[in-house]
């Protein structure tokens, strides 16, 4: 299926590691012009390396809201508008203490608050601009992310629900991606396989498919929902995990 994102012009928020990364290069594999943020500046170049230079990243801290919002005009600028931007960054602040809901709440959700209020003028101005959040099966049933990083999550799906209802009349789509457990090279599930085993393998067994999904099959969700081919698509929470939740969706 072609997705019509030839030419495209996006920006991705963390994309130098896991789904972000692969959501940068998949972006890129279907034509896209692409910029990404990230706090570490070998990462960043070893990203755009790896994607052949078809993509160029920024080192960015996004809980800096004034330097988040100068580099989505500056982007734009740079691309001559935003076709979409995708909100991937999370600070994975999952445990106890007052420090983690202020991380959560800064990274997590403002975060993508202020990218969405930072595009939406460049999006609008396309006709046929899309705002895709990466948010977690945390955000949707209590698990043992419950707490400031689940909150959050939950706090993602609501913000781009409303947003979603918003922006129908103005060409502008709002969705959310929702990854179950993805196991990556250098992420957070490997670092629970080899630093708590029990809860890997706990958290293992709980997906009939007997394993846990990539950060490529996350990301193809997400760059879908961004593009033109979804075009009637907004509003949704597209859960992607392998049937590990078995809550209905009403």
């Amino acid at each position: 299926m072609d997705l019509q994102l030839t030419g495209s012009r996006v920006l991705v928020t963390g994309g130098t590691r896991g789904i972000g990364r692969a959501v940068v290069e998949t972006f890129v594999d279907e034509g896209a012009v692409v910029e990404f943020c990230a706090r570490d500046a070998a990462e960043i170049e070893a990203t755009e390396e790896a994607v052949g230079g078809r993509a160029t990243g920024v080192q960015l801290d996004v809980r800096d809201g004034p330097a988040l919002t100068g580099w989505v005009e500056a982007a734009a600028g740079r691309l001559g508008g935003l076709d979409a931007v995708v909100a991937n960054v999370s600070a994975l602040a999952a445990g106890p203490g007052e420090e983690n809901w202020y991380a959560s709440f800064e990274v997590d959700l403002m975060h993508t608050v202020r990218l969405a209020t930072a595009a939406l003028p460049h999006l609008e101005a396309g006709g046929n601009g899309s705002i895709v959040a990466v948010s977690s099966v945390s955000g949707r049933e209590a698990d043992f992310a419950a707490g400031p990083y689940g909150t959050m999550k939950t706090a993602i799906v609501g913000y781009v629900s409303g947003l979603a209802f918003q922006l129908a009349g103005r060409g502008v789509r709002a969705n959310v991606v929702s990854p179950g457990n993805t196991y990556f090279e250098g992420g957070f599930w490997q670092g629970i396989e080899h630093g708590n085993p029990e809860l890997f393998a706990d958290s293992l067994a709980l997906n009939p498919t007997g394993r846990m999904g990539t950060a490529e099959e996350m990301a193809r969700a997400v760059v879908f929902l961004s593009s033109p081919v979804s075009s009637f698509t907004t509003g949704t929470n597209l859960v992607v995990d392998g049937a590990l939740t078995r809550g209905i969706q009403l």
